[in-house]
């Protein structure tokens, strides 16, 4: 009996020890499982930042305020110029190094898509060569990124004698703002939001109440206030003045819902801003005009359908009007003016819609925006002959 109790205890001691093995290499899986995740939170992957400016790995010291950069200073001032020229806040934008991107290469997004780019040369400026004569100081030729100017990387040493025969020299932080300024003024119109329109018209609110309980939502809601500021900053006329903005809406929105319509009508309200922003130092504005029988053939040619009015005019006529115009414009710009066309109310929006992508820097005015004491000095004219061909 001891033997078979001994066996037995052995057998247990064996079974229980067995057991406690098990015991404990289960609890070693189970420590050695991974810890259950939570759900990864993929919805911030989703947004996308406004604006962005990313550069390469040797344009780092350009940002770094304890390398002696100051371009996020330079930003700040951007932002807040353009608050005061075009009346609406740039919202922050982002700055990130990319190392895809070329040692001194910048890229910049809005809303993740290049829209902009260029190359820098580190420890160089840049002489852009506004003389129209050929290069009298050593450098490498390049163009400058913002216009595409003929310009040269030169060293520190020859930025005085380059400056004195009249260069324009830049380092390379200006470079970058300049080109981004152009930026923002060129796609303004895009990255103005309906949140950031809700926003303007509370300022507004705040101290103009009346107008602003009266338009909205009963006229117009946000949306159609966009669009009339998309509108404006398209052909980079200010929204600052947003209290005569939303009474001109006041005014017509009983009248119609046309946001291109209105925007007519705002463009009229503006009239001082608009002649002061195009005023050469002569205090004069000097404009392409059109011919009067050239107007009407046009005015003739607009058509309205569902979805708005359009001009259908014949290619050929188009093409003899766009190729006569930029005749024009290269005798204007040589004589130093910015390209500018003068026509009736009636024809204005609809011109600027048969020129612009074509000619998308042409600024295209009614005679109804213009200050009546302004000198209006005609720098050329654009005409039909008896075959409806442009001369």
């Amino acid at each position: 009996m001891l033997v078979v109790a001994a066996i037995a205890g052995a057998g247990y001691f064996l079974m229980t020890g067995t057991k406690a093995a098990e015991a404990r290499q289960k609890s070693d899986l189970e420590a050695a499982k991974p810890a259950a995740k939570e759900p990864e939170n993929v919805s911030k992957l989703l947004s996308v930042d406004p604006m962005e400016l990313e550069i390469g790995f040797g344009m780092i010291p350009l940002v770094e305020e304890a390398q002696g950069g100051d371009l996020l200073d330079r930003i700040t001032m951007i932002r807040r110029q353009t608050a005061l020229d075009l009346g609406v806040v740039v919202p922050p934008i982002r700055i990130r190094d990319n190392m895809q991107l070329g040692s001194e290469s910048y890229s910049i997004k809005i809303r993740g898509t290049e829209v902009a780019k260029g190359e820098l040369m580190a420890g160089r400026f840049l002489a852009i060569n506004s003389t129209g004569r050929p290069d009298s100081v050593p450098g490498i030729k390049t163009k400058e990124p913002t216009f595409g100017l003929p310009a040269l990387w030169i060293d520190e040493a020859q930025k005085g004698p380059a400056e004195r025969q009249g260069y324009t020299v830049v380092d390379l932080p200006s470079v970058i703002a300049t080109h981004l300024t152009e930026v923002i003024r060129s796609h303004a119109s895009e990255l103005i939001t309906r949140q950031d329109v809700q926003k303007l018209v509370e300022t507004v609110r705040q101290t103009n109440a009346a107008v602003v309980d009266e338009l909205v939502p009963a006229l117009l809601n946000l949306g159609d206030i966009q669009k009339v500021l998309q509108n404006l900053l398209r052909e980079r006329v200010s929204a600052r003045d947003l209290t005569t903005i939303l009474e001109t809406l006041a005014d017509h929105a009983r009248a119609t819902k046309d946001t291109d319509v209105l925007t007519e009508h705002v463009r009229q309200a503006l009239y001082r801003s608009i002649t002061k922003a195009h005023l050469s130092p002569d205090n004069a504005i000097h404009a392409i005009t059109l011919d009067p029988k050239l107007e009407q053939t046009l005015i003739s040619s607009v058509h309205r359908g569902e979805g708005g009015a359009f001009l259908a005019l014949e290619p050929r006529t188009g093409q003899k009007v766009i190729s006569a115009l930029s005749k024009q414009i290269e005798a204007m710009s040589k004589k130093g003016y910015s390209p500018l066309v003068l026509c009736s109310p009636m024809l204005r929006l609809y011109f600027k819609r048969l020129v612009e992508k074509l000619l998308p820097n042409l600024t295209v005015l009614s005679y109804n925006e213009l200050d009546p004491k302004t000198e209006i000095q005609a720098a050329g004219s654009v005409a039909v002959n008896d075959e409806n061909t442009a001369v």
